[in-house]
């Protein structure tokens, strides 16, 4: 038992190297050396844990995606959270170049760390629409929604929140990005079958609490 809780510390030590050093000089410009003389420890530790630098980004991504997916999950099983304001909250979340995964994600979007940014992206594309869906299911049965395709809607609205919203692949002034967001969530109700103005509204007073408690 004591060799296993060591080696996965070990493991995340060098997890964690390799996030700072990824974050100071980029995935690209980072070597194995470098990591092996931040963590300090032999080639054959290193390669003990890990195949190669490119193992070590996947493990350091599947880290990131337990914490985004995780952050997802808790806010759409809050059922103390009107149902409509579960969803606004996750698709809000889904801007990993802001939020609550801003620090965790800033240097995701160097230019020299584009291949863990399209990986990330990647697995978010594919594990954020069955939360979502899991909301919409609740919303049909309480007739809020009317879609024959609930999947298939919440993964037209990831792909282009994690398209648009991010400013890797478009980039806006916030006021562009503000102008857009009404115009996305009104679409979003066409998809779901919901009343004109229910998600809009629901929106609205989300964004009037934030602007009274940070006045507070």
């Amino acid at each position: 038992m004591r060799t296993v809780k060591e080696a996965e510390e070990r493991r995340n030590e060098i997890l964690d190297a390799a996030d700072e050093l990824f974050g100071q000089k980029g995935f690209d410009g980072t070597s194995t050396n470098d990591i092996l003389a931040k963590v300090g420890i032999a080639r054959g530790t290193l390669y003990h844990h890990f195949k190669s630098k490119e193992d070590i980004m996947d493990a350091l991504i599947e880290r990131y995606n337990v914490c985004l997916l995780g952050k997802a999950q808790e806010m759409a099983a809050d059922t103390s959270i009107p149902l409509v304001e579960r969803l606004i909250r996750v698709v809000k979340a889904l801007n990993i170049s802001g939020g609550s995964s801003k620090d965790m994600m800033e240097h995701i979007h160097k230019p020299q760390n584009a291949l863990m940014h399209q990986k990330i992206q990647k697995v978010v594309i594919q594990g954020v629409p069955p939360i979502l869906t899991g909301i919409i299911r609740e919303g049909m049965e309480e007739g809020l929604f009317n879609t024959p395709f609930p999947y298939e809607c919440m993964e037209m609205v990831v792909i282009y929140a994690t398209a648009v919203f991010d400013d890797d692949r478009v980039v806006m002034t916030d006021e562009e990005r503000a102008s857009r967001m009404p115009a996305f969530i009104c679409n979003i109700e066409r998809l779901l079958g919901a009343d004109s103005g229910s998600l809009m509204e629901a929106m609205q007073q989300m964004l009037g609490k934030g602007k009274g408690q940070s006045g507070d």
